[in-house]
């Protein structure tokens, strides 16, 4: 499986609000938030990892430097400033090989547990071009609502408002395949720039977009999700 983790924002709120340290840094389980990504990721069957940082983000470029040598992948380090996720994502998306591929931002805090079992069902699908993570717990200033046809279990939707009928928003984890690059390639020469509008083409395009449920996501945005995110994976908890 190929791997990659967008670490390129800014971190500006959590600046705002007393936290000094770069966001991928911040300890969650005595591991910066970034390791802890890095390390459930290598729990399945690690093939390459690529990672955008930003050029601000000196600390973060070092760690991962010095880290580098002791992980299980093909280890891609990209350091480019950039104006979105999706930007990001195009950057990294020239490191992958042929296969399929998860990516996720460095603040999308899971536990192991469930990521293995997406990993494993995304893996082992035959016939969807992507797999998705949403999720039920909703905990997000602006979340993006996902419409599922229950029966075939394939994302209908996408939609930045709530019906009255939402079940699902995303989790910000995408299990993709190279037909989903095509269309990222088609985004970026149309001027798209954000992700959840590249959701949207992927669904528009007809890429069979399989759901997977994460019984919770925590996104780190602000100071108090730090502790959030710390009981939400905290083994007592479990």
């Amino acid at each position: 499986m190929n791997y990659a983790i967008i670490a390129a924002g800014e971190g500006s709120r959590l600046v705002q609000e007393g936290i000094s340290l770069p966001k991928p840094l911040v300890d969650l389980d005595g591991r910066p938030m970034i390791r802890r990504l890095i390390d459930i990721f290598a729990s399945y069957r690690p093939e390459t990892l690529s990672v955008i940082v930003n050029e601000q983000m000196t600390e973060v470029r070092e760690y991962l430097e010095s880290i580098a040598d002791g992980l299980p992948f093909d280890f891609r380090l990209t350091v480019r400033s950039t104006p979105s996720s999706m930007h990001s994502f195009y950057e990294v998306s020239r490191d992958f090989t042929d296969g399929k591929f998860i990516l996720t931002t460095v603040d999308t805090v899971f536990r192991r547990e469930d990521f293995l079992r997406y990993a494993e069902a995304f893996d082992k699908d035959g016939s969807a071009d992507g797999c998705m993570g949403l999720t039920t717990f909703i905990d997000d200033e602006k979340p993006l609502y996902v419409d599922v046809d229950e029966a075939s279990g394939l994302i209908t939707a996408f939609r930045d408002k709530p019906d009255g009928s939402d079940r699902y928003i995303s989790g910000g984890i995408y299990g993709l395949t190279a037909p989903a690059l095509g269309v990222l390639e088609d985004c970026m020469k149309a001027g798209v720039s954000r992700m959840r509008n590249y959701q949207r083409a992927l669904v528009a395009s007809g890429l069979r977009l399989k759901a997977f449920v994460f019984p919770k996501i925590v996104d780190v945005d602000h100071a108090s999700d730090i502790e959030t995110a710390r009981s939400f994976i905290s083994p007592k908890n479990h």
